[in-house]
């Protein structure tokens, strides 16, 4: 069971250590490294929640695909620590909620775009560019996705925001509007 405070606690722990030692872009890495592990290998993950599992065994695992990536010592302690206290499956969420929270110390913001087609990347640029006059205190990371069922335009997300100009909204209420019977009487 996920425990999203837990993780943002551990995160938080593990930030203020990094800063602490000048080690903040390492462990960073690290932890994108972990998120990209557990985000890609299903056994991976399948292998930290199992209870049948024993703790040993899945510190070997994880200390034997993390030696390929040269972490830090920070991360590596860190994760010993918390296969330790019986809590490797909260690894994944901690490496999520470390990155989060990283993003927010540095004033970074993630923007997804999502388009019908791809873009090249003077468009890329130029939105870019006009995405960072609104928000000119913070760094954005601006990540593109390919929807083709979007049929045209554009989805645009920053954080808890949707602005959706793309043709499918549009055909969307269209339709709605022509389906609403709400002027007819009920009598």
């Amino acid at each position: 069971m996920q425990n999203p405070r837990l993780a943002a606690r551990y995160a938080k722990s593990v930030l203020d250590l990094a800063v602490e030692r000048n080690s903040l872009d390492a462990v960073l890495s690290d932890m994108q490294v972990i998120h990209k592990i557990c985000a890609q290998s299903r056994d991976f993950e399948v292998m930290l929640n199992s209870p049948v599992i024993s703790g040993d065994k899945k510190l070997s695992v994880i200390n034997e695909v993390l030696k390929r990536f040269n972490v830090n010592e920070i991360t590596h302690a860190f994760v010993n620590l918390l296969v330790a206290k019986g809590r490797e499956l909260n690894l994944h969420p901690i490496a999520v909620a470390f990155i989060e929270q990283y993003n927010v110390l540095k004033n970074i913001r993630t923007v997804t775009l999502t388009t019908a087609t791809p873009m090249n990347s003077a468009i890329k640029k130029t939105l870019e560019s006009k995405i960072a006059g609104y928000m000119p205190n913070d760094t954005i990371d601006l990540k593109t996705v390919v929807d083709d069922s979007l049929i045209g335009g554009f989805v645009l997300e920053v954080e808890d925001k949707l602005y959706d100009a793309s043709v499918k909204k549009h055909l969307n209420d269209v339709k709605s509007k022509i389906v609403d019977t709400s002027y007819i009487s009920k009598f």
